[in-house]
């Protein structure tokens, strides 16, 4: 561990990426403080945050909600920085997509106010998505930072996912445009799905789906058609290493590997061959999304270096799920 390089606000922090935000920070030297939405019954587990190496001494968790942006003052008073991780998730649309964008939106920027009245906060890292920048059936093979979602398109849709991705794209603008206006430093991070093994009790969503063919979850598969991904670590490294360097400013995609579902069905048959696969044969005639790549080359570009392969996301992930029961 390095010496207290100051104190951090996490939010989200029983998240799947937050988590290991949190471990990670705590390796570096910060003192961090995350917050938790309420749990009036005390139901929710926790102690995997508190047992963390450092948590004792530099971890403190505070309750915050994100439909009341005032709530989050206390936690990012006299912070250095502040990784703004929590989303509001809404996949199976039980309530209406503006409702949840307004959630979002109003509170990133009540987060953003209270850096701003801080006084301490020299930086913001904003967790976004790759929804915000992957056009459905895009004719471009590769895609980058220049490259926004299309709202309008996204609401004429009723497919999987589309109140998430117009949610995140509208936040993310509204953060950057708040951060130019008040010359706030906010830098994005744009992760497609992240993979890799997991901290926290519950079953992270993009793992599960990244693991369909695998779980036999048939409903998800043609989300995989075409899909790229992060591992945990890596995308945890880039919120990490864009936080301390200053230089770096606007949004940053994060992802390493793509592959389609047929090359991730030969590719898991044989690295695991006790589970039951379909095979690519069987997946040919699927129908769904193509989704175009994403370039990293920005990120790339300042120094940062991924770490791990697409065997270790499945590696980590699988090995994870075993571990806990999910597989």
């Amino acid at each position: 561990m390095e010496g207290n390089k100051g104190t951090v606000c996490v939010t989200g922090g029983t998240g799947f990426i937050a988590s290991w935000l949190i471990m990670r920070l705590l390796e570096h030297g910060y003192s961090v403080r995350t917050t938790v939405r309420p749990d009036p019954d005390g139901r929710r587990d926790i102690s995997f945050l508190k047992n963390l190496p450092g948590a004792s001494e530099r971890l403190r968790i505070l309750t915050a909600d994100l439909s009341d942006p005032e709530s989050f003052d206390p936690a990012i008073q006299d912070c250095v920085g502040v990784f703004h991780v929590a989303t509001p998730v809404d996949f199976e649309d039980r309530e209406p997509e503006p409702v949840v964008t307004k959630r979002s939106i109003d509170g990133a920027l009540g987060i953003l106010r209270a850096c701003l009245n801080s006084k301490t906060v020299k930086r913001v890292v904003y967790t976004s998505s790759a929804s915000a920048v992957q056009l459905y059936n895009s004719r471009a093979e590769i895609l980058d930072e220049d490259s926004w979602s299309d709202v309008k398109s996204l609401r004429e849709m009723t497919r999987f996912g589309a109140s998430y991705a117009i949610s995140k794209t509208l936040t993310e603008k509204a953060v950057l445009e708040f951060g130019e206006r008040h010359g706030l430093e906010v830098v994005t991070v744009v992760p497609p799905f992240v993979l890799g093994p997991f901290i926290c009790p519950k079953f992270p969503g993009s793992v599960r789906t990244s693991l369909a063919l695998v779980l036999g979850n048939e409903n998800e598969y043609p989300i995989l058609l075409d899909i790229s991904f992060v591992h945990v670590d890596d995308v945890v490294r880039a919120h990490i290493f864009l936080f301390e360097h200053p230089d770096f400013k606007g949004r940053y995609i994060c992802s390493s590997a793509r592959m389609t579902i047929e090359e991730m069905s030969k590719f898991l048959s044989e690295r695991y061959p006790e589970c039951q696969m379909p095979s690519p044969e069987s997946l040919k005639e699927l129908k769904g999304p193509r989704f175009a790549g994403l370039s990293s080359r920005k990120l790339l570009d300042t120094g940062f270096e991924f770490k791990y392969g697409i065997e270790d996301m499945f590696d980590g992930a699988i090995q994870c799920c075993k571990e806990k029961g999910y597989l």
